[in-house]
């Protein structure tokens, strides 16, 4: 399967396993207002994602992480965050006080925004190979993580000690905090582990736009005159 093939085949795939996902975790989850709150990123994001790829392809090393994003947030909403099997399995091999799953979520929070803020920025705007890019997007990643904070704190206001679920907090005051360093850390490492390979699939999408534009080009000029 050649690179371009990969390229196209990706972004009609995501959106199709990220839909059966949200599927599977909504049935019978342990609280379905937090299921709710904690998926409403898919909900949301899915359509949207939809109608904007045939205009704005993704690489695939985003659609990946998007879909596996998507994964960590549908399986905490089904279980809850400080509930989730696997977090307590970690819990008690590393010797851990609580469930660290909630801390799996916030590095996943800055590590996968970090990539597309990233290509949102080298697409979109001057600052492709600046050396302002990687500071920026680390700013817009630790802002988002701040921002869902304020969404923490607001459902928190509403509702009172029912969104105890969706907080995840597990008795830490430090809790909020905590969040946004794993968010920042998260962001900081997909920066330095995948700005290459990131570099290499905007280059291929870029190539691939070029030759479709030829090939429209020439459609459009027709036969040569005689």
């Amino acid at each position: 399967m050649t690179g371009t093939t990969v390229r196209r085949t990706l972004p009609a795939a995501v959106p199709l396993t990220v839909l059966v996902m949200l599927v599977v975790s909504g049935i019978q989850p342990r609280d379905r207002v937090t299921w709710l709150l904690e998926t409403v990123w898919g909900l949301v994001g899915l359509p949207v994602a939809v109608v904007v790829w045939r205009r704005f392809r993704f690489t695939g090393l985003l659609c990946v992480l998007l879909a596996l994003h998507a994964l960590l947030l549908m399986t905490g909403g089904h279980w809850t965050y400080a509930e989730v099997p696997f977090g307590d399995w970690l819990q008690q091999v590393l010797g851990l006080s609580r469930n660290p799953y909630d801390r799996i979520g916030h590095l996943a929070q800055g590590f996968v925004p970090a990539v597309l803020v990233r290509e949102l920025l080298v697409r979109t705007s001057p600052l492709g190979g600046s050396r302002w890019l990687s500071p920026l997007t680390v700013c817009a990643c630790l802002a988002f993580s701040a921002f869902f904070e304020l969404l923490e704190w607001w459902a928190a206001l509403v509702g009172g000690s029912g969104a105890d679920a969706f907080l995840a907090t597990q008795g830490d005051v430090w809790d909020t905090q905590w969040d946004m360093c794993c968010a920042l850390a998260g962001a900081v490492v997909a920066l330095l582990t995948l700005s290459r390979v990131h570099d290499r699939q905007l280059a291929g999408l870029a190539q691939d736009a070029d030759r479709g534009a030829l090939g429209r080009a020439r459609r459009g000029s027709g036969p040569p005159r005689a």
